[in-house]
This record gives structure tokens, sequence and C-alpha cells, in this order.
């Protein structure tokens, strides 16, 4: 007899609108807090530093410490979303709004390197030139998720390779791209009450690659197993999940085809992500913190307004987290390091983004 997988349940299960109820969805930054973190970039901006060169030490935040303690509890042991508004970002220099999104980002955890040519503060906007929605699906190549990800086009839910996923909205004003987030547990839980069968799918091995603009080309394990659902020593969830890798691995010689289960629990997992998320539009000065390993984050599609000059753009950075959970040792071929609050994840795993 096959072995039921019981739900999970606990503050992480949240469903779409009840995440307005917790308290950290919005939380708007105080007078006092934006001075501090205006302070801290005057100071970086004075000694002459820039991302990636400075971290916590260089930006010194002490009026923001219990906001970030009950963030940092939030996002591990809480409903693991936060969004924190009201950043004035339009009397904020876009260099100086760069040095107080990366010294806040590096008083929360270690930012990462986000590819193996040295991004470390991404901007994420439409560098097609064409408004184009990459999205996949007709012939050719399985196009890659930063591809998808730098046009207009909608994003599936998926995770990014850190503990805690950093988003800031720099400019918007435009059509659409309104920001979709799921809780991975409720997923989950929602699955083992309506298809057990297919949840023990996703606690299976699927095929996963590696990105070559992400993590270059220079792997043995290119292609590599993991599955969608784990749990870690004590029993911690974690989902890394981003069907694009999945449909990349299929699409490489000698990896065989997906099975039709597969192919279901995919499909329902993605069913229950659009009847469970949250959807909220990302405004200029919203900074939103995901912990990646309970949530899903996506977006509908957009279009810039080349008339007025209104671009969508977002900043982000990847962070590992001190107070990160365990991963499953079959985790190390994705993360580097396993053990609870280590400098993991990441292009290159286990190296931080922060130069000297």
């Amino acid at each position: 007899m096959t072995e039921t997988i019981a739900p999970i349940g606990g503050a992480a299960a949240w469903r779409g609108a009840e995440l307005a109820t917790r308290g950290f969805w919005p939380r708007r930054l105080t007078a006092e807090e934006i001075a501090a973190l205006a302070a801290a970039t005057a100071s970086v901006r004075e000694a002459g530093r820039a991302p990636p060169r400075f971290g916590r030490e260089a930006f010194a935040i002490p009026a923001l410490a219990p906001l970030l303690a009950e963030v940092g509890q939030e996002l591990e042991h809480g409903a693991g979303v936060v969004r924190l508004s009201g950043l004035p970002v339009d009397r904020i220099a876009t260099e100086d709004l760069k040095r107080l999104f990366w010294g806040l980002a590096c008083n929360i955890g270690t930012p990462l390197l986000q590819n193996t040519t040295g991004e470390v503060l991404a901007e994420v906007k439409d560098e097609t030139g064409k408004g184009i929605a990459v999205t996949g699906g007709g012939s050719g190549p399985v196009p890659s998720a930063r591809a998808r990800s730098r046009s207009t086009g909608p994003l599936r839910f998926h995770t990014d390779k850190c503990d805690v996923l950093a988003l800031l909205c720099a400019s918007n004003g435009i059509e659409g791209g309104v920001s979709r987030v799921v809780s991975t547990v409720a997923i989950h839980d929602e699955m083992a009450r309506r298809r057990p069968d297919l949840l023990r799918v996703l606690y299976q091995d699927f095929w996963r690659m590696r990105p070559a603009d992400e993590e270059g080309v220079g792997h043995s394990d290119r292609v590599f197993r993991m599955p969608v659902f784990a749990r870690g020593p004590g029993g911690a969830f974690t989902s890394q999940y981003s069907r694009t890798y999945v449909e990349m691995a299929h699409d490489q010689p000698g990896v065989p085809p997906l099975e039709p289960a597969q192919i279901q629990a995919m499909d329902m997992l993605a069913a229950l992500a659009d009847e469970l998320c949250a959807e909220a539009p990302f405004t200029p000065g919203d900074i939103q913190l995901l912990n990646q390993h309970v949530t899903y984050h996506g977006r509908t599609a957009y279009a810039d307004d080349a008339t007025s000059g209104k671009h969508r753009v977002l900043q982000r950075i990847w962070l590992a987290v001190p107070e990160s959970r365990a991963l499953p040792e079959g985790h190390r071929v994705q993360w580097g390091r396993t053990e609870p609050g280590a400098l993991r994840g990441g292009a290159v795993p286990g190296v931080s983004a922060i130069a000297a």
C-alpha cells in the first residue's frame, strides 16, 4: 500500500486574499525608516562606493533593526512573503536607489551571483526593444527563463535559485505586469486532498537543466535530477521549481521523455497556483521579499508606454539568509551546500556577490 502524504498546514499555507490580513502584505515604511535608509545611502555614496563593493557593515540602519528582525521571522517561520511599501523612488536618483536597495538587502542576507558573467543587481525589464513577449510553446529550442523574464510576456510560477528573492519596483506606470505570488505549501496541501497520486509524483525526481545564460556551459552535469517537493532534515519543506528548466532538460539528447504522470502533476501544480495565488500591482517603491522554499512567483504580461517613456523596471537581488532551513542532501547538486544558514545557491553556489 502506498503511503499517504499528509498536508503540512501552518502559517506558510496561506491562500490568495488571506495574505492581505497578515500584516506584512504590505507593511508601509515609516518616515524614520526611510530617513535612516537615506542617511545610509548618502554615507556610502560619499565614500565612493556602489554595489557590489560594500556590505552590511558599511550600510548601518539601526532604526530598521526591529523591522528586519520581524521580516526574518516572517520569511522563514511565517507566510514566507513580505512587501515593504512607501519608498519614494521618484525622489531618489537611479544610482542611489541601487545603493539603497543593495544596502537594505545586505542587512537581510548575503547577495549571490545571478549568472556567471557577474550580474549581482539585475534590472528586470524588456530587453527585446520591440515589446516582444517571449513565451515559448512553438518550434525550436525552449526559451530560457532569462529570455522570458527580459521580455514583456507573462512568467509562469517558478522559484529563483536563492533562499530569499528581493525585488524592488523602481518604475512602473504601464499596463499589466501584475505580480503573482502563491504558497507552495498551499499547493502541496490542496494536492494532498484532491490528487495524492500526483502529489507523490512531485516528490520523485524530475530532470532539470542548468541554463547556459545563467550558469554557463562548463558543467559535467548540465542536466541533473531533483524532486519538485522535498523535506529536509527535521521535516522542513522545500520546493525548487521552474517548468522551463524541466522542459529544457527534456530537450537534450539522452534525456528520456517526460512521463504522462509527470506532465499531469505539473499541469495540476500550475492550475492550483492560478487558483490559490495572490495578485497585486507592483507599484514604484514596493519591495517584495519571497522565501523561495515556500513560494512561487510569476507575473502577467505587460506593455511599456513608448509615447510617455514609461517602462516597467524591477531591481532584483538573490540572497542567502542566516535563518534558512536545512535542505535534503540530494539538493546539494543545485545549492552547493544544504546545512541551515549556509552561504548557498546562486549561479556559482556558495559564492558571495559582495566585492571587496
